[in-house]
């Protein structure tokens, strides 16, 4: 790894100092050698006049040097970083010089994005509080946000890490429901964990039902675009034209498009239009300009009416949000917003989010939007993610098999401890929602999986809290072998039901696998996709785990990777662990 300080001096010289270090990185496999391979040589060009940083933004000013700097951003390969070079121009001549995986400079991202901070889930003990209550989450935005903050050379904020959002972004290999009257099939497994000796992880996995194509309802759509002065930027509201065009793609001709834009004021740019004519569509959307305020909530109320004029009772009706949030004009309350959104929930019409940009993005008005509204939130920060969550992930991201779903853990005293939920902080729910059908919670789209991770202390196990004076100690002696380590619960609503339903599941012992190694091949993979995030929040509870340790799990555990996805991950690891080593040198 390098690092490198640029010293201009009356526009005339450089100096160029580099300290280097050799990385103890462990070597992962992978089915690129770019990332490995040695830099090229240093070469001189002319008539250059430029410093260029190639999908880098400078935070650190050069100061008094005569020069001007652009910004490149470039598309993320789905297996192997960008390759990334830097021009230093002096009276006319340049050096190009290659960087290692990342650029410096590398720092703690403090932007004006705005997000909801949270403490990581504590530990309780079993005895006394023996009911884990929480509902599920299927957004993914925490993880792109934090993939494009490490491509830009930053540590995201700690709060914009959700660590249930990062490990749900991958798709895990659970049984598959046979029928859509149960549209859930649960997944349980026991084993060590990697964060403290002597303690276990339970993963809980549950894959929703997946939809014939031949069979899914039809869609009744309205994209509410926003086209105000902050989206003129190439990643937002260009980026929000290609990516709903790939979404076209993937309506059926008797689907309906509408689209509303708000700018300062709301404004309809398409009545509702059948897919098939998708040239018109794609003309208005092409159409589309930034500028002007954001008056925000008049676009979804002109949007949501819009969707009730053309209700479909059978189908998906649902108002798709393409914004960075940034609402400035008209109903700015955030409560008045979210009473407005589930009373339209009620009406059968649900609100999707597509988060864009960076550096004011509202991802806390964002998740208010998305789980009040029956929806998920993504973050869009390449093309490559919009073909990743409208495309590839297009059924699941329309179409519900599943609404209001619940999960509650009963965990076992005799055998259990202590126990902490990783990650679901926003997603908490009180131990009598679970029964309660009037308390909303996450959908599951189709063929969508859902996996949450426990850690336990086993009892006789290393336990976080001391007996009270006062209180009965705990059992100091572990169950029979035959004994429950808890209980899974999960309630949930068919898509047109009010009343929901429950499957159940025990934890025990036939579940259990003794070593780590042996755990299923996507248990370790979630398990490492966890540390990392536990490592970017700040490893409260992740013991001595490291990075390398990070990349030594998911390196193991990638499998099958038909899309790069978990490649990519591994390249994660890497910047933030590089990110995090040159960050420290900056205090």
């Amino acid at each position: 790894m390098s690092r490198f300080y640029l010293m201009l001096s009356a526009g005339l010289s450089i100096t160029l100092v580099t300290a280097c270090s050799q990385s103890n990185e462990p070597d992962i496999a992978s089915p690129s050698s770019e990332a490995a391979a040695p830099a090229p040589k240093a070469e001189f060009e002319e008539d250059a006049s430029a410093i260029v940083v190639t999908g880098q933004k400078m935070v650190r000013p050069v100061m008094d040097a005569p020069v001007a700097m652009s910004v490149i951003s470039s598309e993320r390969a789905a297996s192997s970083p960008p390759a990334q070079a830097r021009k230093m121009v002096v009276n006319g001549s340049a050096i190009r010089v290659p960087y290692p995986d990342r650029i410096m400079p590398y720092y703690q991202d403090v932007g004006r994005d705005q997000f909801t901070s949270t403490q990581e889930n504590a530990f309780k003990i079993a005895r006394d509080e023996p009911v884990s209550t929480f509902s599920i989450d299927v957004d993914t935005a925490s993880y792109a946000f934090v993939r494009a903050s490490l491509n830009s050379n930053a540590l995201p904020q700690p709060a914009a890490v959700r660590t249930e959002e990062l490990i749900n972004y991958f798709p895990y290999d659970y049984a598959a429901p046979r029928s859509a009257q149960q549209p859930f099939s649960s997944n349980v497994a026991v084993f060590p964990s990697p964060f403290t000796a002597g303690r276990k992880l339970v993963r809980i996995g549950i894959k929703g039902y997946a939809i014939e194509h031949a069979t899914r309802p039809r869609a009744n759509l309205v994209f509410l675009i926003d086209t105000s002065g902050s989206m003129n930027a190439q990643n937002k509201l260009p980026l929000v034209k290609k990516s709903l065009g790939l979404l076209l793609d993937q309506l059926d001709r008797n689907d309906r498009v509408a689209i509303v834009t708000y700018a300062g004021s709301a404004g309809t740019a398409l009545e509702p239009t059948p897919a098939s004519q998708k040239a018109k569509i794609l003309g208005v959307i092409d159409q589309l300009g930034a500028g002007g305020s954001t008056a925000g909530a008049e676009g979804i109320r002109q949007a949501y009416a819009l969707a009730e004029r053309n209700l479909d009772p059978s189908g998906v009706n649902r108002v798709i949000l393409a914004t960075d949030g940034d609402f400035n004009v008209g109903i700015t309350d955030q409560n008045e917003l979210k009473g407005y959104i589930e009373r339209e929930r009620g009406k059968g019409v649900f609100l999707s989010v597509l988060g864009f940009g960076m550096g004011n993005y509202n991802d806390a008005l964002m998740q208010t939007l998305a789980q009040n509204g029956n929806g998920a939130a993504a973050y869009i920060d390449t093309l490559a993610e919009a073909r990743k969550t409208l495309v590839d992930e297009a059924t699941s991201t329309l179409f519900p098999i599943a609404k209001d779903v619940k999960i509650q853990v009963e965990f076992n005293p005799a055998t259990v401890a202590e126990y902490r939920l990783i990650g679901y902080e926003t997603r908490m729910l009180n131990r009598d929602d679970f029964d309660n059908d009037k308390v909303d919670a996450g959908d599951v789209g189709s063929g969508q999986t859902v996996t949450a991770i426990y850690e336990i202390v086993p009892v006789g196990g290393p336990r976080t809290m001391g007996d009270l004076r006062y209180s009965k100690p705990a059992p100091r002696v572990a169950a029979a072998p035959s004994g429950e380590y808890g209980f899974v619960k999960i309630r949930y609503k068919l898509p047109k039901s009010d009343r929901s339903q429950l499957i159940s599941t025990p934890i025990d012992r036939r579940v259990e696998f003794a070593r780590f190694a042996d755990a299923p091949q996507d248990a370790r993979f979630a398990t490492g996709v966890a540390a990392f995030a536990e490592l970017l929040r700040g490893g409260r509870y992740s013991g001595s785990m490291t990075y390398d340790d990070v990349l030594r799990i998911v390196g193991a555990a990638r499998g099958t990777d038909d899309f790069g996805y978990r490649m990519e991950l591994v390249q994660m690891v890497r910047a933030a662990k590089t990110a995090g080593a040159m960050a420290k040198l900056d205090r």
